[in-house]
C-alpha cells in the first residue's frame, strides 16, 4: 500500500462546519402605512391615541371599578390628590369613571368601526366590480340604509327589546354608519376596476372573489383604513350622544354616561364643573387624536397634501438623476 493510499484512509482533522446562515426576514410594512407613521400628525393622533388605550388597559391598576359606580366618597369634592379629577354629587370618582369609562368607549367605536368597514368594503368593492343587477340591488340597500337615522332606531330597538346593552348599540350604530362608507369606496373601485392589472387578473382567469380580495382591496387599504378611523370617531360620538340622552346603560362606566349623570344633577349650574369637563374632554381629545390620524392617511394617500418641502426635495432628487 503505498504513502497515498494510507494517507487517505486515515481520517484528517474535521473540520468546524459553517454555521448556517440564518435568513431573517424582516417584516415590511407597508409602503402606506411608513408614511403615515412618519407624518406629524398621524404621530401625534396615535401618541394621544396610545395613551388613552394605555390608561384602559391599565385601569385596574390606577383606579377602583367599584369607586366609579358606587357612591363610598364624600360628595361634591373638587380634584385633589386624593381625587385627581374630583367627585360627583352622588360620591363617585370621576377619575375612576373616566379610566373605566374609557374601557366601554373606546371598544364601542372600535367594534363599530370593524363591523361598519367590513360591510362597507364587501358591498361597496362588490357593488362596483360586479355590476349589472348586483350593483343596483346593493346601490338600492345603501341608499335605504343611509337615510335611516341612528338614534330614533336605537331608541326604537331600545324599546322593543327593552335592554340597553352595549352589544345592541353595537349592532344598531354599526348597521348604520357604513352606508356612506359604501358609496365612496364603490365610487374608488369603479376607478380602478378598468386598470391593466385588474384587466390583466381577468384575462388570466382569475376568479371574481381572488380579484377583489388579491387585486382591488389591496390597493385600496389606505382608503379603507382612512374608513375605519372616521367610523370610530363618528361611533365614539354617537354612542356618547345616545348615553347623554339617557339611551345607554347607566349602570355602567362610560363616558357618554357620565356627562349623563353630570347633566341630570345639574352639576355645571351648581359650580361642579369637573364633573362635566373631564368625561367631556376625554371625548374631545381621542376624537381629536382620530382626526389627526385621519389627516395623516389623507395626506400619504394623497401626495398633493404632503405639503410643498417634500415636493421641492422630490423634484431636485429627480432633476440630479436626469442631469
Amino acid at each position: 500500500m503505498t504513502q497515498l493510499q494510507t494517507e487517505l484512509q486515515q481520517p484528517g482533522p474535521l473540520e468546524p462546519l459553517a454555521a448556517p446562515t440564518s435568513s431573517r426576514r424582516r417584516i415590511k410594512l407597508p409602503s402606506w402605512l411608513t408614511l403615515m407613521l412618519r407624518n406629524p400628525k398621524a404621530q401625534i393622533g396615535l401618541g394621544i391615541l396610545f395613551l388613552f388605550v394605555l390608561f384602559a388597559v391599565i385601569a385596574p391598576f390606577v383606579a377602583s371599578a367599584s369607586s366609579a359606580t358606587n357612591f363610598s366618597y364624600a360628595t361634591r369634592e373638587p380634584p385633589s390628590w386624593h381625587h385627581l379629577f374630583g367627585t360627583t354629587d352622588q360620591g363617585s370618582d370621576v377619575w375612576a369613571g373616566v379610566v373605566f369609562g374609557a374601557r366601554r368607549s373606546l371598544a364601542t367605536g372600535f367594534f363599530v368601526a370593524v363591523l361598519a368597514t367590513a360591510l362597507a368594503t364587501t358591498l361597496g368593492i362588490t357593488s362596483a366590480y360586479v355590476g349589472g343587477f348586483v350593483d343596483d340591488t346593493i346601490s338600492l340597500v345603501t341608499s335605504v340604509v343611509f337615510v335611516i337615522p341612528t338614534i330614533p332606531l336605537l331608541i326604537d330597538i331600545t324599546a322593543f327589546l327593552h335592554q340597553r346593552g352595549m352589544t345592541t348599540m353595537i349592532l344598531v350604530i354599526g348597521c348604520t354608519l357604513w352606508a356612506f362608507e359604501a358609496r365612496i369606496l364603490r365610487g374608488q373601485a369603479l376607478m380602478m376596476k378598468n386598470r391593466d392589472f385588474i384587466l390583466a387578473a381577468k384575462v388570466s382567469g382569475e376568479s371574481t372573489r381572488r380579484i377583489i380580495l388579491g387585486e382591488l382591496m389591496p390597493n385600496m387599504i389606505s382608503r379603507i383604513a382612512a374608513a375605519f378611523v372616521l367610523v370610530f370617531y363618528i361611533a365614539i360620538l354617537v354612542e356618547a350622544g345616545l348615553e347623554f340622552l339617557g339611551l345607554g346603560d347607566s349602570a355602567k362606566s362610560s363616558w357618554g354616561v357620565s356627562l349623563y349623570w353630570a347633566t341630570v344633577n345639574s352639576s355645571v349650574l351648581q359650580g361642579e364643573w369637573w364633573s362635566f369637563l373631564f368625561p367631556g374632554l376625554a371625548i374631545g381629545l381621542t376624537v381629536l387624536a382620530l382626526t389627526l390620524v385621519l389627516a395623516g392617511i389623507d395626506e400619504v394617500s394623497n401626495p398633493r397634501l404632503r405639503g410643498l418641502p417634500k415636493n421641492r426635495s422630490v423634484l431636485r432628487l429627480l432633476a440630479r438623476r436626469h442631469a
